[in-house]
């Protein structure tokens, strides 16, 4: 019996880190799905805007239910800070990195997005959010760790060097017919919709910073940030995607790829990201980032026929290195910061940073 209860004790301690390995899981198989729908023919446009649906679906019932008692008022200052939210974190940021996703690589995307931490940092210095305190050992690390970021993510774009082939068997999921999308005239434009994803991101965590001051209910937080960015993402698609077989779901890689996004991605994920940072706060959810990158950089060099390079590796080990060394000067700040900054907001910022996409 005292085995027993001693065994039930290990694994609820195991818990929060068997959770954010499954978070790690479901966001590589995001990124995977994404790339077989746009090898179907998918338009990114519409599958953005069915993907924010989904989620804006799922998020409100919990808004109504979690929050029907302690909702404070909504503003138009509220609605045009949920609108901002929804552009830069959800229509805009998801168009330019599902762009992005179409004209570079799976691996190469992910890798992107470890940079996410340096550009926020760069702009919340800007916007008066943060201070270099270069005279602390935690200040130097966070802008040595952007620097890195930032030297790996040139090197990840501009140095191939030789291919790395390890496993010889490996299954193409991919169509032939879309080989076009490795010109290097694509590619640089698939280069540049990454950083500007990234770059909208990190510009959603200033405006959020502002907003869980105004209006400090998560779930309706995130029920209002979904439903702006479905409505925009909507609009722009049928704008520029008039042709209505593009918005036709089957039971198919298209309704699995927006279904999966928008429900486990962009809902269920979140949830359990939020716990696990309650129960061993944002750091620790922090630390498990890269597990995504190796995931998807082995399931595409297995499944998607990409090609790993020596160029890639440096420069995501860079990239990862860069990223631990931000995270290490954030979590020595909020030490000596606890009874000043609100764990729960650092929180939601370092949870948002790993779990984007």
């Amino acid at each position: 019996m005292v085995k027993i209860k001693g065994i039930c004790n290990i694994l609820e301690g195991l818990k929060p880190a068997m959770l954010m390995v499954f978070v790690q899981i479901a966001y590589a198989a995001v990124n995977v799905l994404y790339k077989l729908a746009i090898n179907d023919g998918m338009s990114m446009r519409v599958a953005t805007a069915y993907r924010l649906t989904f989620a804006a679906a799922f998020t409100i019932p919990l808004a109504l239910i979690y929050d029907r008692k302690k909702r404070p008022k909504i503003t138009w200052r509220v609605l045009s800070m949920a609108f901002l939210s929804g552009l830069f974190g959800g229509s805009l940021s998801l168009n330019l990195y599902s762009e992005g996703l179409a004209l570079t690589s799976a691996t190469f995307m992910l890798a992107m997005l470890n940079l996410i931490p340096g550009i926020t940092y760069i702009m919340a210095i800007s916007s008066g959010f943060e201070k270099l305190n270069l005279g602390v050992v935690e200040g130097k690390a966070k802008v040595i760790g952007t620097i890195i970021g930032i030297g790996g993510a040139m090197l990840l774009t501009f140095f191939k060097g030789i291919e790395i082939d390890i496993w010889s068997s490996k299954i193409n999921l991919m169509h032939p017919h879309h080989s076009q999308n490795g010109h290097t005239r694509s590619k640089m434009f698939g280069i540049s919709c990454a950083i500007a994803s990234c770059c909208s991101f990190s510009l959603w965590f200033i405006i959020q910073a502002k907003m869980n001051e105004e209006y400090p209910s998560h779930h309706s937080t995130s029920a209002l940030m979904s439903t702006m960015g479905a409505t925009q993402a909507i609009v722009l698609a049928l704008c520029v995607d008039r042709d209505w077989s593009q918005w036709k779901l089957g039971y198919n890689i298209r309704l699995l790829t927006v279904a999966y996004s928008g429900i486990v991605t962009s809902g269920i994920v979140i949830i359990v990201t939020a716990w696990c940072i309650k129960m061993r706060g944002p750091l620790f959810a922090s630390i498990f980032n890269p597990l995504q990158l190796l995931l998807v950089a082995v399931a595409a060099y297995l499944m998607l026929d990409e090609k790993l390079y020596l160029g890639s590796v440096l420069g995501a080990v860079l990239i990862v290195c860069g990223l631990y060394a931000v995270l290490w000067g954030k979590g020595k700040e909020m030490k000596k910061k606890t009874q000043s900054v609100p764990f729960e907001n650092e929180g939601i910022r370092s949870s948002v940073v790993v779990s984007s996409y």
